[in-house]
Order: structure tokens, then sequence, then C-alpha cells
């Protein structure tokens, strides 16, 4: 490595930092006072470049001036985009739990996509250089674009700006002192709505900024906002839950880090060859575990203060009763599912067993939810874990039977070893080491070629011997998943189960009584993750294969959207959830091509209508009825 490469290399990470520091600010503002987890932020992202975009194209005539103006007519559009979600949407869900949020915030993900796709197409969309700033400046032997040394400036500058305006203005005083303490800053007359929106735009509003700007150095595709949002997400937590200048050395050490990864190359280290570029696919992650294992808060962020956080309806789903008519439902049910083999044709087997998979895998997750009380955004790692495990044994000559005996315990093996790590955090920033740790999985199943066979994955694991044929592996998904959910089931029935909820509850009186809080939360976390690794084993024979996209992000999300939208506190909820969710994405994409959008739009009234879910629609409805 060259001193001439390095430099270049930290130049372009500069560069990369500002955009990335634009969107993660704009973030951090809108949690630092509304305390909402947006799940939509990158959404935003993505909409102000295609914005940008096609304003250049129509509003510029060739001169820097218009083109300036459209990328500035672009940013308040999304700013007010921005505002009218907050208004119409979050602003009902300020004092719900976090989950819901998210719930509501990815429906809004969904539905901007197929906005996108349906107004812009499928097509990436690559932008101009802003007029005079097409050329480069030399720097050694090679040069450095004029576009990036302003995208350098623009960072500081906005951070500047924003530290200007929070610390020297009226509306700065209110934004921290809602940050602070929102109950006694609405005690003191701030008008909460006022402020939230304002916010909010300007939190949209950056994002938007963000994307035009980053428009002529990466063109705009609709994957841009999950993938985007994942680095903000790396970035407001690593600095620090609203903290602006925290927001800033996490994007600068984030992007440098990456740069750096890229300037070393391949390296040779006592005989072993460490491709280093490889690692920038993890190493923001790698940065966010190393952080929050140290500084669970983030490098500047503090804690909430008890009483402003006080005001949210915390989930805490109760324990009910199985009375006859459940044992009742569930026998119906089950005979149900028995005679599908004799009734149904392949296809329908097919998604009867993916929504016996799905259930497993959704009720595991509610087992954290629920009776622990823990968030996780990384659930998908479990599942992939056990799917990979099952694959790798049947590849090395193992029979069905013995792969999957042995896909549970693997993942519950690596739920052990990570619950380590991540109940030490709690609320947001569980969440968010959870989701490190799965994509430091992911990667490295995505680049171990030779074991996991990448991004091509493992095929050919089909069932074998007694569990061949359509309907014998019905059987068996059956059998399983119905004895896991039971399982479950009976798990917050148990001591254990009433140990874990008094951790959740109440963590200093649970220490008192003499229950070990962290090991009864750690013990959770891995009993979880091992029912999603047999879930992840079923769903690997029943596929005949398994790729690096059980262990990503949007499978976490699904497992995340079954519990909420079958009904977080009913026993049957995750199953129903599976159901509801396996038959959406199903049948809308035979409907129509703006599926995403209408499932995005179906889960955003259940958030406002039913909060409680599916299960919780039908009990509320019972109940009226009589």
């Amino acid at each position: 490595m060259s001193a001439y490469t390095l430099l270049l290399q930290l130049v372009n990470g500069l560069a990369g930092a500002s955009a990335l520091f634009l969107l993660s600010c704009g973030l951090t503002l809108i949690f630092g006072v509304t305390r909402i987890v947006n799940f939509a932020h990158g959404s935003l992202m993505m909409l102000g470049a295609y914005l940008a975009y096609t304003l250049i194209g129509h509003v510029g005539n060739g001169s820097a001036l218009s083109y300036w103006a459209a990328v500035l007519i672009a940013v308040i559009a999304i700013g007010v985009i921005g505002a009218l979600i907050e208004s119409t949407l979050l602003r009902r869900l300020y004092d719900a739990p976090e989950l819901l949020q998210l719930l509501a915030t990815f429906g809004v993900v969904l539905l901007v996509k197929d906005v996108v796709l349906a107004v812009w197409g499928p097509a990436d969309l690559l932008g101009p250089r802003a007029p005079g700033l097409s050329g480069a400046v030399a720097l050694g032997s090679g040069a450095v674009p004029l576009y990036d040394l302003l995208l350098i400036a623009v960072g500081p500058c906005v951070l500047l700006l924003l530290w200007w305006m929070i610390r020297h203005t009226r509306f700065g005083v209110l934004v921290r002192a809602a940050s602070e303490n929102r109950t006694m800053a609405a005690a003191l007359g701030v008008d909460e709505r006022t402020l939230y929106t304002t916010v909010f735009a300007l939190g949209s509003a950056l994002a938007g900024l963000a994307g035009a700007l980053q428009l002529p150095r990466e063109p705009a595709t609709l994957g841009m906002d999950l993938s985007s949002i994942a680095d903000a997400f790396v970035v407001t937590v690593v600095g620090g839950l609203g903290s602006v200048p925290g927001a800033f050395v996490a994007a600068l050490a984030i992007s440098l880090a990456k740069s750096l990864c890229i300037a070393l190359g391949s390296v040779d280290i006592g005989g072993v060859e460490i491709a280093f570029p490889k690692l920038t696919l993890v190493v923001e992650f790698v940065l966010m575990a190393a952080v929050l294992a140290v500084k669970p808060q983030g490098l500047f962020g503090h804690s909430d203060d008890p009483v402003a956080t006080s005001r949210r309806v915390e989930h805490r789903a109760t324990l009910l009763p199985l009375g006859r008519n459940a044992l009742i439902a569930a026998g119906v049910l089950l005979a149900g599912f028995a005679f599908l083999p004799v009734l149904a044709d392949d296809y329908t087997l097919i998604l009867g067993a993916d929504v016996m998979v799905f259930a497993l895998f959704a009720a595991s997750l509610a087992l954290l939810l629920g009776p622990g009380g823990m968030i996780s955004f990384g659930h998908a790692c479990y599942f992939g874990l056990g799917a990979y495990a099952a694959a790798l044994m049947v590849k090395h000559g193992w029979a069905s039977a013995g792969a999957l005996a042995l896909a549970g315990p693997a993942a519950f093996a690596g739920a052990l070893l990570f619950g380590w790590i991540c109940v030490r955090s709690s609320g947001v920033y569980m969440a968010m080491l959870t989701l490190a740790l799965a994509q430091i999985v992911w990667s490295i199943v995505m680049q171990w070629d030779d074991v996991t066979g990448g991004s091509n994955g493992i095929v050919g694991v089909w069932p074998q011997g007694a569990f061949a044929g359509r309907g014998a592996y019905f059987f068996v998904v059956l059998a399983l998943a119905a004895a896991s959910l039971v399982a479950l089931a009976w798990i917050p029935r148990t001591p254990f189960g009433y140990a874990l909820r008094a951790a959740r509850d109440s963590p200093l009186r649970a220490e008192v009584i003499g229950i070990d809080t962290r090991r009864t939360r750690w013990l959770a976390f891995a009993w979880a993750g091992g029912f999603a690794g047999l879930a992840g084993a079923l769903y690997a024979f029943s596929k005949g294969s398994v790729s690096p996209e059980s262990l990503a992000i949007p499978r976490s999300v699904d497992a995340l959207v079954m519990v909420l939208l079958g009904g977080a506190d009913f026993v049957f909820g995750p199953l129903i959830g599976a159901a509801a969710l396996t038959w959406m994405q199903d049948s809308l994409p035979r409907v129509t091509d703006y599926w995403r959008a209408a499932l995005g739009v179906a889960i955003v009234v259940m958030v406002i209508v039913f909060p409680g879910g599916i299960a919780g629609a039908w009990v509320t409805i019972r109940h009226a009825r009589k």
C-alpha cells in the first residue's frame, strides 16, 4: 500500500462520511426529540435522490443556479413529506411501544418503495455532476473529483449549523429540552405537536439532502432504502442516540475504516492472506459491536430520563390462560393441517409448511419480545445458523434426521455466545447490537465461498429416507413445529418463565429476591435462538437449498411483522401472523405488481386501528358483541 493510495482512499472516505452524516444526523434529531426509531428514514433518502434526479432534468438548464435550485426543491419536498408522515401516522403512536412504531414505519417503507417503482421504474438512475464541479484537482500522480471536495465541506458545515441552531436559537432550546425531559418540557408549555412535526420535517429534509448530494456519486436504486437505513442505524447508535456530534464522529470513523480496508488490499499475515476489502461489508457492524460492548449507550449517548420515558405504554405481554376454548381451537387447527396432504395439492402443502415454519420462527422471537422484554433486529441470524448447519451436515453425508436434530443445538450455541454480549444492553441499543452481530455472521456466510457457497448458497438439501416426499416431509414439519410451539407456549408458564417476566418488569426487585436477571435473560435468548434454528433447518429442507438471505435483515423484519401482525399478547398470535403474512406475500403479487404498497397500507391500518394484531382485533370485536 503506497502513501498516495492511502491518501486517495482517505479523501474518498471523507466524502462518504459527509453523506452518511447527513442521513444519520436527521435520524439522530428525530429520535432525540420524538423517541421514534424511524425505519422509513432510508426511504426518505431514496425518495430525495429520485426527486432530485427528476427535478434536475426538468428544472435545470445547465446552469449552477438551476441545478442547486432543483436540489433545494427536492429537499424541501422531502421535508414536507416527512411532516405529513409525522402528523398523519406517527403522532398517533408516540406513547405506543417501540415495536409498533417500527412496524408502522416499515409499512411506510413498503409503500414508498412501490411508489418509487411506479413513478421511476426499476432502472438505476445516476445524476449529473453540478455545473462547475465536473472536473478534478490534481493530487500527486492522480486527481480528486471536485464534487468529492464539495461533499467533504458540506458535512462539517451542516454540523456547525446544527450546533449553532441547537445552542443559540429558541428552537434549539426547545429541542434540547424535549431531548432531555419531554415531560418537563410539556409541563412548561412547549407545544409538542408543532415541535415534533418541525423536527421530523428537518430530519427528513436532511435525509433528502443526503440522497440528492449522493446522486452524482452513486445511482438511485430501489434497494438503497434498506441498505442506507442499516448504515444510518449503526452511525446513530455508535455516536449515541440523540447526539449530533456523536453521529459526525461515528460517520467519520466508519467511513475512514472502510477506506482503510480498501487501501490495505490483501495482506499476508503469518502465512494467512487476509483480503481487507471484503471486510467493508461488515466493518461498521464490528465497530458498533465493539463500542456497545464497552459503552452500552454509544460514544456520546446517555440513558433516557425515567420520568420522560414513563409516558410510553411499554409492551407487557400477559399470560393468558390456556382454557378449554383455546385447546379446542388448537386441536381443530392441528387436525386441519393434518388433512392437508389428502385434500390439497403440492403447492398448498408448500404454503402450509411455510406457515408452520414461520410460525415457529415468529414464536421464538415472541419469547424474547413478550416475557423477555428484549427487542432483537437480528433474530434471522439463528434462523440462518440452523439452516446452514443442517445443509452443511447433509452436504457431508449426514442423514436428514441427524441434520434436523443438530440444527437447533447449533443455533442454540450461536445464540448462547451472542446473547452473553447482547443482554448487557437493553432497548434500542440491544436491538442494534443484535443487528450488528447478525450482519457479521451474514458477511462471513456471504464471503466464505469454500464452506457456505458464498452468494450462491448450498443447493441439493432435500429430505431423505423416511422424510422424502412432499406429504411425508409435511408431517415432519407439522409434528416438529407443533411440538415446538407447545413448548414455547409452556415456557412462560414455568418457574423460569415467571423469573423471566420478573426480570423484565422489575429487574431491581428480581435481583433482591435472588433472581439472576442477566443469566435468566441470557438463557431465554439462547432458547429462542435454538427454536429459530430448528425453523431454519425445516425451511432449508422444504426449499432444498439455503442462501445468505436466510440471515439478512428482511428476514428478521418478517419475524417482527408476523409477531405484531398476529398479536404479541396471544398464544396463537405468531401462527396467525405467519399465516396472514405468508398468504399476503403469496397472493398479492399475483393480483398487482405493487403488492408491497398494498401490504404496507394493510400494516399501517392494522397498527392504527388494531394495535393488538389480528388476534387482538378478534377479541375486541367479540367483546363488543356481548
